[in-house]
């Protein structure tokens, strides 16, 4: 019946819009204590044995062109999808006879609210790592083979016992460092860690400020790093990215980067703007 029942979700899933699906068991939180305890999916929602995590990826078209209402309007209707995704597989699974909870996407109510606070309730990025969809990257993102960093992600938590994906223990992460080298906020540091140390009130803040000009959030960290498949299908633009802020400063309207900068030109505030 767990079998069945772990074909029937991936299948749900899918139907649903998700392009990557794995699954946790709770203990996984204890065995790596990556995060405090209060944290486990078992602390929020005392039934969860399982948690199942999916992910829709970003395009990185879309995203090179970041700040910009269009990545903006990208990352809302990849928001909408995973919190559908996440309310019609729960009821799925209820109406299977267990019970199961969707965890939102972000866990929290405002960019404004992380300055102060910068974590939510529950990490997706760690139940995604333990649901065997990837790694966590130096930029404190999830890795997957397919997307690189270029995923959004929501979780599911159930009480039913499934089949749990094996953990990805090798890392996807290369220590190119690009994503320390291009962030607008310098708000990665501590190239001697795995994880970067992170200064994640100085990233809430820009985010609250790109907010206020509608063309949030940021996703340079996710844009610039040569993980993933899609990779091979748009190429890597590793000199183009590392360029860009000293190219554009110098001459904004730089052929080379003339489509990103049209991007950001229309629909929202550009503080460049005279």
């Amino acid at each position: 019946m767990a079998a069945n029942l772990k074909q029937q979700i991936l299948r749900k899933a899918r139907q649903a819009g998700a392009e990557l699906t794995g699954f946790a068991p709770v203990e996984r939180w204890a065995r790596y204590a990556e995060t405090p305890e209060p944290f486990f999916p078992q602390n929020i929602f005392p039934f969860t044995r399982t948690v199942i995590t999916m992910a829709v990826p970003i395009f990185i078209p879309i995203l090179d062109t970041t700040p910009s209402i269009v990545y903006s309007e990208l990352y809302n209707t990849t928001n909408r999808m995973l919190d559908e995704m996440a309310y019609r597989l729960a009821v799925f699974i209820n109406n299977s006879g267990y019970r199961a909870a969707p965890f939102p996407r972000d866990g929290y109510g405002d960019i404004s609210v992380l300055v102060k606070r910068p974590e939510a309730a529950f990490s997706h990025v760690l139940a995604a790592r333990y649901a065997g969809l990837g790694t966590i990257g130096f930029n404190h993102t999830l890795l997957t083979p397919r997307y690189g960093p270029r995923v959004r992600l929501v979780s599911v938590l159930t009480d039913a016992a499934v089949e749990p994906d094996p953990v990805m223990e090798k890392s996807l992460c290369t220590r190119c460092m690009l994503c320390l080298r291009c962030c607008p906020t310098a708000s990665l540091t501590d190239t001697r860690q795995p994880v970067a140390s992170m200064d994640k009130t100085r990233c809430a803040i820009y985010h609250k400020e790109l907010k206020e000009q509608y063309r949030y959030p940021c996703g340079v960290c996710i844009k610039v790093c040569p993980v993933g498949a899609d990779r091979e299908r748009y190429g890597a633009n590793t000199r183009k990215y590392l360029d860009e802020k000293k190219v554009l400063d110098e001459n904004p309207l730089a052929p080379d980067y003339a489509g990103w900068v049209h991007m950001r030109t229309f629909g929202a505030i550009n503080p460049n703007d005279k």
